[in-house]
């Protein structure tokens, strides 16, 4: 039965309809542990990332699992003709490069919406494209763990995999040849913060959320893939690699 979020008209109707259907011409998606996701209220979706076009399978997979994709997005693109009004409709999240104080302030205001108006955001935890040669979860950043951690929301890891054979990391055109390529979609239990409640503030905390969090999606990764992935998670910084990404935390 769907969920009564995504049962109601909203402009989110004819977004699927206009997407959903080229998506599923170049992507077979199998959705695993779809009821993992609550059928209400709110939740943090945290994502692994390494190709330009997984946002449209990880928005398509929400969708057909009976709640609506929203994601968090530069603040500057809501002041982008069309592009502003479809993501301020949709209830997309934008995300503004402050200070420590105002993060944390934006980061409670964020929390609060999200639990009061019951929905769910999707945050990269890795803020860009992972850089990790193999293309596993690299170090990941503090937002979505700050975000479930300062609304007590569910923070849920989700892998997926097969996407780099329509859109490879870095790769400037999708590959539309043959079509419906296999696209293996898994979410993960949430991750258990029960001893790291009311303590978003802390950076330590954060550190060791985060760490949980990477460590979730990487063994959902490594599931799907049938193999183990490094002992050491892949890190920029120790490979003279600028962190550079549009939804940094």
């Amino acid at each position: 039965m769907a969920a009564t979020e995504r049962s109601r008209p909203s402009i989110f109707w004819p977004l699927a309809a206009i997407v959903i259907p080229p998506v599923s011409l170049l992507a077979k998606i199998t959705v695993s542990g779809a009821e993992k996701l609550p059928r209400t209220g709110a939740f943090v979706l945290a994502p692994n990332h390494y190709s330009e076009f997984d946002p449209l399978i990880v928005a398509v997979a929400v969708y057909r699992s009976g709640r609506l994709p929203r994601f968090m997005a530069k603040d500057s693109l809501f002041r982008v003709p069309v592009l502003g009004w479809i993501l301020r409709k949709t209830g997309m999240i934008p995300v503004a490069r402050t200070s420590s104080a105002s993060s944390a302030k934006q980061t409670l205001t964020q929390s609060r919406d999200l639990v009061e108006n019951g929905r769910g955001v999707i945050v990269y935890p890795e803020g860009t494209l992972t850089r990790d040669p193999e293309m596993w979860p690299m170090r990941g950043k503090s937002g979505a763990v700050r975000l479930a951690l300062t609304g007590d929301i569910p923070l849920i890891p989700m892998a997926q995999w097969g996407t780099q054979q329509i859109m490879g990391r870095y790769q400037k055109g999708l590959s539309v040849w043959p079509p419906r390529r296999p696209v293996r979609v898994l979410i993960g239990d949430p991750v258990d913060l029960s001893d790291l409640r009311g303590r978003a503030g802390d950076p330590g905390v954060l550190s060791i959320a985060t760490e949980r969090l990477m460590a979730a999606i990487t063994a959902l990764l490594e599931e799907l893939r049938d193999e183990k992935a490094p002992e050491k998670r892949w890190n920029p910084g120790d490979h003279g690699q600028k962190e550079t990404g549009r939804l940094e935390s």
